[in-house]
């Protein structure tokens, strides 16, 4: 179907014409300071006069609002939203909670933009569960006992987030960002072989933890804990919230060998993941003298997975993705 033309009325022309979509720097003063924003702009070709296109208007709005805000580092309607919805409680609760004005969060929801002090509050909120509990233990009286408990529960949900390293969140957070959708199965995988890419190519683990040798490949408990309850799902949980922009925070070298995988492993589902981890020698040993459906809960060291991945990069050379999809189709060919 061929695309349909950008046609509307040109003043200058007196006719229709197709007019052209481009970007056009602005500068206005907002509290005494200057800004420069990029906005969208409809063109004449024949005359190359703006036109006032439907809808434009209100683009250019919330343009402008989106470009201040990120200058200015405050939380966008979609931040609060997020807040809303992570501990689970209502506008002017929310509002209460964060010791503003009960219909303060309702006008932030409507477009008002809010102070540096305000939004600073509401990040922090957002990004830090212990800091939330605070504010509602401080400003307890003035929330309902549901909405008050509801939220303190969110909070401890929260909380049990941390429960696993740092650079574990960090790249989970990271996986996230990148894949459009990962189930568990999908992302134990993953985080199982960025471990073993990482450690190959670094001589060290890119997180402490030490997986486990369960059934389905390897595990790692506290992340399978996490995300228990989206069982064989994409995992959609809006408590990574508290971790965005986390894959900053990784280093270069974390976020190279976080690549390899995702850009490789992250094109196949969780059982074709787990079919190349049993094949595997860290996963075999672990579960040597056990049936197949027998559960077991052998520790699949990070000395195992380093030494078994330093000997696949000698033989492809997963430095690069060529050598990882050699690896993989090899492995699948072997289960085969």
């Amino acid at each position: 179907m061929a695309e349909k033309r950008r046609m509307d009325f040109c003043v200058e022309c007196r006719k229709d014409t197709e007019y052209i979509l481009q970007r056009k720097t602005i500068t206005k003063t907002i509290r005494d300071k200057d800004y420069q924003f990029a906005i969208t702009t409809a063109v004449c070709p024949e005359c190359g006069e703006e036109m006032g296109i439907p809808g434009l208007t209100d683009q250019n709005i919330r343009e402008v609002d989106e470009q201040y805000r990120a200058a200015e580092g405050l939380v966008t309607v979609d931040d609060i939203e997020k807040l809303m919805k992570i501990y689970k409680i209502g506008k002017a609760p929310l509002a209460l909670a964060l010791g503003f004005g009960e219909v303060t969060v309702s006008r932030y929801l409507s477009g008002q933009v809010p102070s540096k002090e305000y939004s600073d509050i509401m990040r922090a909120a957002l990004t830090s569960p212990a800091y939330m509990k605070k504010l509602l233990n401080k400003n307890r009286e003035k929330i309902a006992d549901t909405a008050y408990h509801k939220a303190m529960n969110a909070a401890a949900g929260l909380e049990e987030l941390f429960a696993v390293s740092d650079n574990m969140l960090h790249v989970i957070a990271y996986i996230f960002e990148k894949l459009e959708e990962v189930t568990p199965l999908m992302l134990q995988k993953l985080i199982y072989f960025i471990q073993g890419v990482y450690s190959a190519l670094y001589g060290r683990p890119i997180f402490e933890e030490d997986c486990r040798a369960w059934v389905h490949g390897p595990v790692y408990p506290k992340v399978y804990d996490l995300f228990r309850d989206f069982k064989y799902n994409p995992i959609d949980d809006p408590r990574f919230a508290v971790f965005e922009g986390a894959a900053g925070q990784l280093t270069a070298d974390e976020k190279r060998a976080a690549d390899l995988v995702i850009n490789t492993f992250g094109f196949y589902g969780g059982r074709a993941l787990e079919r190349i981890t049993h094949n595997e020698a860290p996963w075999q040993n672990a579960r040597s003298g056990y049936d197949d459906k027998i559960p077991s809960n052998a520790a699949l060291t990070k000395d195992s997975i380093r030494e078994y991945y330093m000997a696949v990069d000698k033989t492809y050379g997963i430095g690069s993705e060529q050598g990882i999809r050699r690896y993989i189709q090899d492995m699948l060919r072997n289960w085969a």
